[in-house]
């Protein structure tokens, strides 16, 4: 029982130190943003590695998505004949739920896994410290640029991966089920609404923050020289992919009772 009760203290206090940590740089980024405390070639540069150079296999993985969706329908259309609910289906699914978390967990991966990795190196070879020696901050130098490139470029990189993601929708569905992309069009744009939309829109935004928040942590608490780095890395895909599931479950009856709240009030 002592051995049961030592562990699941260990746990909570683990926990908590995560939580004060992750509340403790979200404290000196918000102090840094009013006004912002920006490097402009740092900025630069974060916004060209964060979302342009990700935009290849976001673009990849939106079509193969899309492609799979027409693929695993197709035999539900037939057999119902439901050809005009195709679009409908697809451009819901992908908008909403499938677009924002898919191209989520591949941001945290790839974006969110490196930075961690490129903050700990800092770290372990004292990179930082040396920062702080020259009066250079690095939370306005190294984190701030990342923290505001990782938000606005997953929000942008989620309306490119959603596009190409109902492209290769329709694409297969003209191919596997001879749905033409007049009708698979006409039933997107009739049947979905802007508040479909700005769901995924609004889910991408947290989910970079999220991934931003967590990366950036991780990277600075490492310890322990190259095996600290990896254990960070992991640490940082793993608490990302439970920080966006977790974050996909509260927004999205937030979202829509907020939607259908201001519907009633202004009609």
């Amino acid at each position: 029982m002592n051995g049961v009760l030592h562990r699941v203290g260990s746990s909570i206090l683990s926990l908590s130190r995560e939580v004060g940590g992750l509340a403790v740089l979200l404290g000196q980024i918000t102090v840094r943003l009013f006004p912002p405390h920006l490097d402009g070639k740092e900025t630069w540069r974060s916004f060209y590695k964060v979302g342009v150079k990700s935009t290849p296999i976001v673009v990849t993985t939106a079509l193969l998505t899309g492609a799979i969706m027409a693929v695993q329908s197709s035999a539900f259309i037939e057999e119902w004949g439901a050809y005009g609910l195709l679009g409908w289906g697809a451009g819901f699914s992908i908008m909403r739920e499938v677009g924002p978390i898919l191209i989520g967990l591949m941001f945290s991966g790839r974006v969110g896994a490196n930075n961690t990795a490129e903050l700990g190196t800092m770290k372990v070879t004292e990179q930082i410290d040396a920062l702080r020696t020259l009066a250079i901050d690095p939370i306005s130098y190294l984190i701030m640029p990342r923290f505001v490139a990782m938000i606005v470029m997953l929000v942008l990189l989620t309306v490119i991966g959603d596009l190409f993601a109902l492209v290769g929708a329709m694409i297969f569905a003209d191919l596997m089920i001879d749905v033409s992309p007049q009708v698979f069009w006409h039933s997107l744009l009739e049947m979905t609404y802007l508040i479909d939309f700005l769901v995924g829109v609004i889910k991408a935004g947290f989910f970079g923050f999220a991934i931003a928040l967590v990366s950036c942590h991780y990277g600075l608490k490492v310890t322990g020289g190259a095996v600290g780095v990896g254990r960070a890395v992991n640490n940082c895909v793993v608490a990302s992919a439970i920080g966006i599931f977790f974050l996909d479950y509260l927004l999205t009856p937030l979202i829509d009772s907020a939607w259908a709240a201001l519907f009633i009030r202004y009609g």
